[in-house]
This record gives structure tokens, sequence and C-alpha cells, in this order.
């Protein structure tokens, strides 16, 4: 058994490069920008005073601020849109090492904007930031999903949310006063993201290409047997190639597939729900909205302001280790079980925060009870759907239709993160706790729908888990038809 782990120690080192350059990123830049908001608006303000000889006013700064927030998402979105041409074009390797690139350049521009009194600088390099993540997070989990034994998919595939979490916790961690959230330190803090890209720049120049996008897309066996025995240092190869062939003869030779043809043709039809609705979608669950009242229900249990950002942490750290055990429980229990009773059970925890925040001022332990429901709601998200929905996309498609499918996916999570943030603080206005219950009604939606419909993939190959979804797709269709060539022709 031993010796069995020992054999796979490059790819674990490997999932580590790819976490550190890839979703590492998306969660340091989702959690470091709140430290420095002060400096940053002040910065805004001397600027325009310096400029037009008069204070920014105060709904104008707030409006900057948010479009500083806010344009992560848009270039994520813009960096999603390439996840689908230039992995297959230039190779999931080539498009990483570019992508470091990106983030420099931003990491650069944080760090002169200051010296250059502008702050057009932190919305450029806030949108690199941004194109940085969309275009990682996907090739990231592109590029492990494709250098997995079928039975370690899922456990390499969910590192992609492990380090989401550790980039919330790090961000945190070093957006507090004491180590770099000062008015002297703040253009250093947010040029940090600098730092993992050229670890990972440097590390992926030893590593290979994925074996299944040399055998399947460039049709070089020789390169991807190479790379096969460098991950997994033995020569008995025969089951993963076979695999491999098996999936290339389906293809019959096809170009990668568009964004139109997942989202138009029936054979991928339920892969394409399962995608959007409970993965894509998981930023409409709640947790952004959790943490946004989270300040206010330990303000009113009497946690000091001064000790809100470490209790902030205490919430990431929280995330985090479940996150981590999701890892010891995903190949045991199954992605669908994870994520669609953790939907469930989130919708039934925020039900209850629903009905306790509205009754907080009766008794005066309530607040504790919330700040419980709070951790509970965390834990459950971190054990089931955070880590699910990194995983199960890497299972749901073939191949040619790999690359688009995660346009299609990042899209919709991003562009979901930037109407969440520039909605969110209108519906809370509106609602009050109340908010909320529009979470629960998503949440119990996508639990119904994992637990009805969606088939389990753990354990399976790609090939059986698309015979699967056709029985889906194709139920009412003639079934003497192969499913492999329902699955891929048009």
């Amino acid at each position: 058994m031993e010796s069995r782990k020992l054999q796979h120690w490059r790819l674990y080192l490997l999932s580590l490069v790819l976490g550190i350059g890839g979703s590492f990123q998306y969660g340091i830049q989702v959690s470091v920008i709140a430290s420095p908001a002060v400096h940053i608006q002040s910065f805004v303000n001397q600027t325009w005073l310096l400029r037009y000889g008069s204070p920014v006013d105060d709904a104008t700064n707030q409006l900057i601020w948010s479009f500083i927030v806010a344009v992560l998402s848009l270039g994520a979105w813009a960096g999603a849109i390439h996840s689908g041409s230039l992995p297959v074009t230039y190779g999931r390797k080539k498009a990483l090492l570019f992508n470091n690139v990106v983030a420099v350049v931003a990491a650069l521009i944080m760090l002169f904007s200051r010296t250059a009194q502008s702050f057009e600088m932190i919305l450029l390099g806030r949108f690199l930031y941004g194109y940085n993540v969309g275009l990682g997070l996907s090739v990231h989990l592109m590029y492990l999903g494709e250098c997995s034994p079928k039975k370690l998919r899922g456990v390499m595939t969910l590192t992609g949310s492990i380090f989401i979490g550790f980039g919330k916790v790090a961000g945190q961690i070093i957006g507090i006063k004491e180590l770099m959230g000062t008015e002297d330190m703040w253009p250093y803090l947010l040029a940090i993201s600098g730092i993992p890209a050229i670890l990972q720049f440097v590390a992926l120049l030893f590593f290979p290409e994925t074996p299944r996008y040399l055998y399947i897309d460039k049709g070089d066996v020789e390169a991807s047997k190479k790379a096969l025995q460098w991950l997994r240092q033995q020569d008995n190869l025969t089951l993963e190639l076979e695999d491999m062939q098996k999936e290339r003869e389906s293809t019959q030779g096809e170009k990668a597939k568009t964004v139109r043809d997942v989202l138009s043709y029936r054979g991928v039809r339920w892969q394409l729900l399962t995608l959007v609705i409970p993965c894509a979608g998981v930023q409409l669950c709640g947790i952004n909205a959790l943490h946004f009242y989270a300040f206010d229900i330990f303000r009113e249990s009497g946690v000091p302001e001064e000790q809100m950002h470490y209790l902030s942490i205490g919430l990431g750290a929280t995330e985090l280790i479940t996150v981590t055990l999701c890892s010891f429980l995903i190949d045991r229990a199954g992605r669908k079980k994870l994520m669609g009773y953790g939907y469930l059970l989130m919708g039934v925890t925020m039900c209850a925060l629903t009905v306790t925040l509205s009754i907080k001022h009766l008794y005066s332990w309530i607040p504790y009870v919330n700040i419980g429901l709070i951790f509970c709601v965390i834990c459950i998200y971190g054990l089931g759907p955070s880590g699910v929905s990194m995983a199960l996309p890497a299972d749901l498609f073939l191949q040619a239709w790999r690359p688009s499918a995660y346009v299609v996916s990042g899209s919709v999570n991003w562009l979901c993160m930037f109407l969440v943030g520039m909605l969110f603080a209108y519906v809370v206005n509106g609602l009050g706790q109340f908010c909320f219950l529009i979470f629960v009604a998503y949440t119990f939606l996508s639990a119904a729908f994992l637990i009805t419909f969606v088939p389990e993939t753990k354990g399976k190959t790609m090939i059986e888990i698309m015979e699967d979804f056709n029985k889906l797709n194709f139920k009412k269709k003639d079934g003497k038809r192969t499913d492999v060539d329902l699955a891929t022709m048009f």
C-alpha cells in the first residue's frame, strides 16, 4: 500500500504546483481586497483631489470601489472564455505558462499604481488578475483531471477547492494590520499574487503536457506514453492507454467542440444541466450572503470590532478544513450524495437561520445560536458543494467536449459572482434576513436535481459515465444505437 502511494508522488507534486498558481489565486484575490478597502478609497480620493482640485464625492468613490471589487469577475469571465481555445490550440501546459505572465504583469501594475498616482491601474490590475483566475482555474482542473487515474480523479480535482480555501485564509492572514494591511503596504499586498505565478511558471517547466491531450488531441502515442510513465513511474500502462484509445476512437477524429455545440447538442444536454445548475451556479447557494451577515451577527453577540477580522479568518479556516475532509470522503461517499445532500442540509440550516435572525431580540442567547448556525452552513458547504463542484465537471465530458464545457461553466460561475456582487447589497436592503430564502430555494432545487437525476460518477471511466448520461439524453431514442456513437456524433 505504501509503495502504491509513493508511486504517485509526482502527481501529488503536480497538484501542488497547479494549485499554487491556479485556484489559490482565486481564493487570495477574493479575500485580499477586503482589508485595504479604506486605504484604497483614501488613495482614490487623494488622486481625484490632485487631478481636479476637489475631493471626490462619496457616491463616486463608492462606485469606483464597487468596480474595483467587481471587475475581477469580468476579467475572470474573459479568461474563462479563452479557456476553450488556448488549451486546445497550444496545450494545457503552455496555456498556464502564458497565464502566469498575465498575473506577473498585473502584479507589476498594482505595485506601481501608487507611484503613478493612478487608481485606473488598480482597475486594470484587478481585471488582469481576474483573467488569470478565470483561465487558470479552468485549465488547472482540466490539466489535473487529465493527468489523474480514475481512482484518484475525484481526490485530485478536489485539491482545486482546497487551494481556494487556502488562498482565502492566506489573503485574510496577510491582510491583517500587523502584517500588510497598512497604508504603506497596500500596493505590495495587491501585488502579492505575482509570487505564486512566478513559482508555478518555473515549476511547470519540469512537468510534461497531459497524456490525454497528447494522445487524443494530438495523436502522439509515444509522447503520451512517456508522460504517463513519468507520472506513474511504471511501465504497465495498458489499461490507461486502452481507455484513451477507446475515447479517441469514439470521437472519430473530430475536432474540439465549440460552445455552440455544447449548448445545442442533445447528446450532452444532461451533462450541461449538471454543469450549470449545481456546479457553476455554486455562487447562488448563499455562501457570500452568509459572510456578509456574519459580521452583524458577531457584533450583536458582543464581539469587539477589532476582533472581527480574526473571526473572518476562523470562518475561512473552517471552510478549508472541511474541504480537506471532503477529499477523504469523495471517492467513498461519491459526488452525487455529497453534493446533493449537502445542498439539502444547507437549505434546511439557512431556513433555521432565517427564523432565528427574525427572533434574535427575544432572547439574549439567540445571537450565539446564529453564530453556531453560520459555522454549520460553512461546514456543510465545505464538505459537499464547495469541493464536489470542482471535481464533478471533470467527470462529465469526453475530451473533445471538455474545453468548451469549461467555458460554459466558467461563464455561468463568474457572471453569477458579478451579479451577486453588484446586486446583493440592494437585495439585503430590501429583504433583510429574508434574503436567505432566495438561496434556500436554489439549494433545494439543486438538491432535488442532483438526487433525482444525476448518475454517480465515482470510479468510472469517461466512456462509462457518458453511457450513464446517454440513458437520460436519448431515453426516447432507438436504443439499438451505441451509447458512444450517440455521445459524439451530430
